[in-house]
């Protein structure tokens, strides 16, 4: 940064781009890649219609991330969705997103996270292990992840970044197993077929892009720590491209080589997808091994949720008197009591939810969150025109349309074949109205 015309160098409290680029990576490749085309194999053939989902996810996520990166820009505060919305339209509708955010944007995500790591590994170490053995190694990770980052930002992000730089290594190299010993791949085209136009103008097909979306959530999460990072003005913008554009390639090359490895009746319905994949391309044997390291990959999901989501309970905090407990930070500048307070909600979730429910749910909602923020940056180029823009977002307004519209029609759809996690979903909109009036009557 420049001060008095000579250089300065960022604060070290500040998160440099590697760091923050492995939060958006890290936040994005979890559970959802590693789990949800067992779903999507229920309603749609293997094939191309599966890999044009995850394509369509990335090109909604790479539209949502230019989006982003012009709000971040220009309003450049910690807190995601809960600054920006409070900012662009009003204080209640920060909270609510806040509070959406808090309660199941991130610690949904880091619960499924953690369950699916305890999943991978017992299904090598232990598959006959109950189920409590799996809650209990899940909220162990929620809990170890949590010291470790309400302690030191060194220690933190430099974790970070070596976990998320480990995951691209193993989904690369998981890729080029699939292509290279693969002796006879499955008989799936990923080439358009008869038939396919019908499958994707289905209903299904919307729905299913719920799951794709749930497993491409985080590729805003660098606007949950702007007021963290080096020059952010500069950096975000760069951050989020590179982070959503390296993860669709991953995404599409992994479901490609999960289709390929074995049919698809053998993945169908089924959770532990890259687990049954890796015994196809590698053997029995192998695949063990193969199943720990897909385990330890979630490490650095359930790692970048913690370190993005209580940003959003901090910023909370120092707005409303009555959480002002959460935006207490440490020496280092660490929100340490919003970490804490978001683990103990995913610990929650681990030992009451099951897990397709809690997925829907949460992807509804934060498609949801983010729909509306999208939104947000048309709104706020009409009602602040002047307002400085260090960053705009490119092809505008073609690049939030293509969002709105993809985004907009899974919602639609969502809406109407998964009614019960829709009607849970504004039931916690409700609550958060709720919160919000109770405090401002507090306060008053």
């Amino acid at each position: 940064m420049i001060a008095g015309g000579k250089a300065v160098a960022a604060p070290k409290t500040s998160y440099g781009f590697i760091p923050a680029a492995s939060v958006i990576i890290a936040n994005m490749i979890g559970t959802g890649v590693f789990t949800s085309l067992g779903f999507q194999l229920q309603d749609l053939p293997a094939g191309f219609p599966i890999l044009l989902l995850w394509a369509l996810g990335g090109v909604a996520a790479f539209a949502g991330a230019m989006s982003y990166a012009e709000l971040g820009a220009a309003l450049p505060r910690s807190g995601g969705e809960y600054s920006l919305l409070r900012e662009i339209y009003h204080p209640a509708a920060g909270f609510v997103s806040g509070w959406v955010s808090s309660t199941v944007g991130f610690a949904a995500p880091t619960a499924l996270a953690a369950i699916t790591f305890s999943a991978y590994g017992l299904s090598v170490l232990a598959p006959d292990a109950p189920a409590a053995a799996g809650q209990a190694i899940a909220v162990a990770l929620v809990a170890g992840l949590a010291g470790i980052h309400a302690a030191k930002r060194r220690v933190s992000g430099g974790m970070q970044a070596f976990f998320t730089a480990f995951k691209i290594v193993a989904i690369v190299l998981f890729c080029a197993g699939a292509a290279l010993l693969l002796d006879a791949p499955q008989p799936v085209s990923f080439l358009p077929a008869a038939g396919d136009g019908k499958v994707i103008a289905s209903g299904a097909f919307a729905v299913s892009l719920i799951y794709v979306s749930y497993a491409y959530t985080g590729w805003n999460a660098a606007t949950y720590i702007t007021g963290e990072i080096q020059d952010p003005m500069r950096n975000l913008p760069r951050i989020l491209a590179v982070g959503s554009a390296v993860v669709t390639i991953l995404y599409v090359a992994l479901n490609a080589a999960f289709l390929a490895a074995a049919p698809a009746a053998d993945l169908t319905g089924k959770v532990e997808i890259g687990f049954i994949a890796a015994k196809a391309i590698f053997g029995p044997g192998v695949a063990d091994a193969i199943g720990l390291v897909m385990a330890s990959l979630l490490i650095s999901t359930v790692s970048a949720m913690t370190i993005a989501g209580p940003r959003v309970l901090q910023a909370i905090g120092e707005d409303f008197p009555a959480f002002r407990a959460l935006a207490a930070t440490n020496r280092d500048a660490i929100p340490a009591r919003a970490i804490y307070a978001q683990a103990g909600i995913a610990t929650l979730l681990i030992v009451t939810s099951s897990f397709e429910s809690i997925l829907v749910f949460a992807g509804f909602l934060t498609a949801l969150n983010s729909f509306f923020t999208v939104v947000g940056l048309i709104v706020l180029r009409l009602r602040r025109p002047t307002l400085a823009r260090p960053f705009k977002t490119p092809a505008y307004p073609l690049t939030p349309f293509v969002y709105l519209s993809l985004t907009g029609w899974t919602l639609a759809y969502a809406a109407l074949s998964r009614p019960v996690e829709v009607a849970f979903a504004a039931g916690l909109i409700l609550a958060g109205l709720a919160a919000y009036t109770a405090t401002r009557r507090t306060e008053c």
